[in-house]
């Protein structure tokens, strides 16, 4: 893994967590985010911590050998900004994937996350990969490129 370090202690909490995240790890993440933390990708929004925890618990369902490795880290005052690779297999295939994202963070008083927002292609990083819809995807894009 990278080792993303960072001088910010709460930047540098979020880095150990998210590269170490196991399964169990699941019920300690009101350690690091607040009650009525916000949290949103291309597939979940939701509105408070119990959402969060669902939101990485199904991550654990549904793939095998989930890890992230962050990359990059900047914080300016209560903001942090985070660029990563978020490794998995599918359930079942052997082939490992990865997607490139960042996530802008918003940390409370307390230093705890209440606003965690994931950015990345969805198309380019998923659909395309499908035999049907990842064709149809790429001639779009062939279409509409300058």
């Amino acid at each position: 893994m990278t080792e993303a370090r960072h001088d910010d202690p709460r930047a540098a909490a979020v880095i150990a967590f998210f590269e170490e995240l196991q399964p169990q790890d699941i019920d300690r993440m009101g350690l690091l985010y607040n009650e009525q933390a916000f949290f949103k990708d291309p597939f979940n929004e939701v509105r408070n911590l119990t959402g969060v925890q669902r939101v990485f618990s199904h991550m654990f369902a549904t793939l095998d050998a989930p890890r992230f490795e962050v990359i990059d880290a900047l914080v300016q005052g209560q903001q942090c900004f985070l660029s990563w690779d978020f490794h998995f297999r599918r359930q079942g295939q052997a082939v490992e994937r990865c997607i490139h994202g960042s996530s802008h963070l918003r940390f409370a008083n307390d230093g705890r996350i209440a606003y965690h927002r994931d950015y990345w292609d969805a198309a380019e990083e998923l659909y395309e990969k499908l035999p049907l819809l990842g064709n149809l995807l790429r001639w779009i894009k062939r279409r509409i490129k300058a």
